[in-house]
């Protein structure tokens, strides 16, 4: 089997990061955080090492719900109708997207919190 051409991988790859980017509520909301992370780093001036935690917590999420909406649409697809394991299968994916939401949730805290108090008081 002989592999595809370079671009034509990173086609793929992309169709699989605007798939979810125009279909999927979840992945729009955690792209909207991810937004407003990139916004308070430069309105705070966060420096390189915040920066990089910021970024990695925001691919960790965003590569999560893509691993999570190809993995329901394969459940889909071998279990039309109702499953147990299939439900597991899906409640497991998205149990995951939802643990590093909230461990970036926490890092984001971490990261701007103490900023935001100083910026008030």
């Amino acid at each position: 089997m002989s592999q595809q051409p370079l671009g034509e991988a990173f086609k793929h790859a992309a169709d699989g990061i605007i798939y979810p980017l125009l279909h999927e509520r979840n992945f729009k909301i955690e792209v909207g955080f991810g937004i407003a992370a990139v916004i308070l780093g430069l309105f705070f001036s966060i420096d390189l090492t915040q920066w990089a935690v910021i970024a990695v917590c925001v691919g960790l999420v965003l590569s999560g719900e893509c691993v999570n909406t190809s993995l329901e649409a394969v459940v889909d697809l071998a279990s039309p109708e109702y499953h147990e394991l299939a439900k597991r299968a899906k409640d497991c994916a998205a149990g995951g997207v939802l643990i590093s939401s909230f461990a970036s949730l926490f890092v984001a805290a971490f990261i701007f919190l103490p900023k935001i108090i100083d910026f008030i008081l």
